[in-house]
Order: C-alpha cells, then structure tokens, then sequence
C-alpha cells in the first residue's frame, strides 16, 4: 500500500513533461557543459518532479482534506526541495558566471503555474504555456554557468520557448481530437506560426543561427500537416514529440557550437 501510494505522489503523470524538462537542460549542457550546469539539470528535473507531491499537499491543504496521502506527498515534496536547495548550492559554489538572470525572469511564468496547479487547472493552455516557456530559462542559466555570452544564452532560451508553443498547442488539438472533444485546427496553427515567428526574431537579434530556425520551421510545419491527419494514438504522439525535441535541441545546440 505504502509503494503504490509513494509511486502515485512521487512520479509525475505529465508525460510530456519529462521531454519538456530535460529538452533545455540537454541544449545547455550541449553548448556549455560544465559541472554547474549539470547541478542546475539535476535541479531543474527535481523540481518537475517536486510538483507532483507539491501539488497534492497544497490542494489537500487548501481543501482542509488533510490524510496519509497528503503526508507522504508533503515527506516526498520536502526531501525534493532539499535537493534542490543542494543542488542549487552547487550550481552556485562551481559557476563560471553568474546565471541568475534568467531564473529570475522566468520567475513569474513558474510562479502563474503554480497558481494554476493549486486550484487543480494546471491543464489549461496558460499554465502550460508558462510553465514550459519558464522551465526554459533552465537552458539560459545552464549556458551562462558554463560561461556563455548573454546573447547565446538568450537565443537557446528563444529556440526553446518557440519549441515549446509548438509542442503545447499541437498536442493539445491532437488529444482534443482523440477523445472526439471539440477542437479548433487554427489554435494549433497559431503555434506553429507564433514559433516560426519567435525563431525568426531570434534570428533577426543574431542570437539564433539559420540552421536552428530550420529546425523548429521544420517542427511547425510537422504540426502544420500532421494536425489535418488522423490523430495518432497517445504513445505514438508521445514519441513523436521526444524525437521532434531531440531534433531541435540537436540542431539547435550543434550550429550554436560550430565555428
């Protein structure tokens, strides 16, 4: 009993989430791996999977439905952010440069996530949106404690938010559409644009190279055609959005590194 409830309070049900994390820690360390970094990486997947037990505790908190559940998920919570804290000391006693900034403009989007996840709407579109983009600046801080310029460390923060409005409204219209619920074909197409047009700005600024905006133009217009066919199935998809992740992260982190 206390396995199965430690697995359901511990281990994040977000599968997308899991790419979604670890997609900026990949590209960071890619262009500038350093021993802050991977401190930074390994804080940045604690606290994914810190918002699970988190969440469970503050909703059953805010709920004065308080039980065994809820003490587990607050144990498992507590132990995570003491890891974080750790890692986080780490990140800080090793870093070639100071890598605050982005943490710290990421802070409001982590923050509206949080507000969304505590009253149980962590599914909507505003939330997700936050959240991944916020989860990105991960990518920025990893690349600046490795000593990065500011302006390499914006555009793999730019290359990942526009990857992320790609992956969230797509795979929100494809589920959508899976279930049989309304959908509207346009949101997903709105994305795909918004990150064609978020890459391009990289561009035009010189803090992303032509190679990388290939690659998410590459992802939107996958998006642009696979959104008109028959949704696949939830596994399938799934892996779609990995190897899309990968692609650009790839793509992405190797123009960055060439001369």
């Amino acid at each position: 009993m206390l396995n199965s409830t430690l697995r359901s309070v511990a281990l994040p049900t977000e599968h997308g989430g899991w790419s979604l994390t670890l997609e900026p820690v990949v590209l960071g360390l890619l262009v500038a791996p350093s021993a802050s970094g991977f401190a930074l990486g390994l804080a940045a997947l604690l606290v994914f999977m810190s918002r699970t037990p988190g969440r469970i505790a503050l909703v059953d908190w805010r709920r004065d439905h308080w039980r065994s559940r809820s003490r587990v998920a607050a144990l498992v919570a507590g132990i995570e952010l003491a890891l974080i804290l750790a890692s986080g000391s780490v990140a800080i006693a090793t870093a070639e440069a100071a890598f605050w900034w982005p943490l710290a403009v990421a802070a409001p989007l982590l923050a509206l996530e949080v507000w969304y996840d505590t009253r149980s709407r962590s599914r909507r579109l505003v939330p997700e949106l936050a959240g991944a983009i916020g989860v990105g600046s991960m990518a920025a801080a990893i690349a600046l404690s490795g000593g990065a310029t500011p302006e390499v460390a914006a555009g793999l923060w730019l290359v990942i938010a526009a990857r992320s409005v790609a992956a969230v409204t797509f795979v929100r219209v494809q589920l959508r559409r899976a279930k049989g619920q309304a959908y509207r074909t346009w949101h997903s197409d709105a994305g795909q644009l918004a990150a064609i047009g978020v890459a391009t700005l990289g561009l035009s600024l010189d803090y992303i190279p032509a190679l990388a905006v290939g690659g998410i133009a590459f992802v939107g217009l996958f998006g642009a055609v696979m959104v008109r066919r028959r949704p696949a199935s939830t596994p399938v998809l799934g892996s779609q959005q990995i190897g899309l992740g990968l692609l650009v992260v790839i793509v992405a982190g190797l123009a960055v590194r060439a001369p």
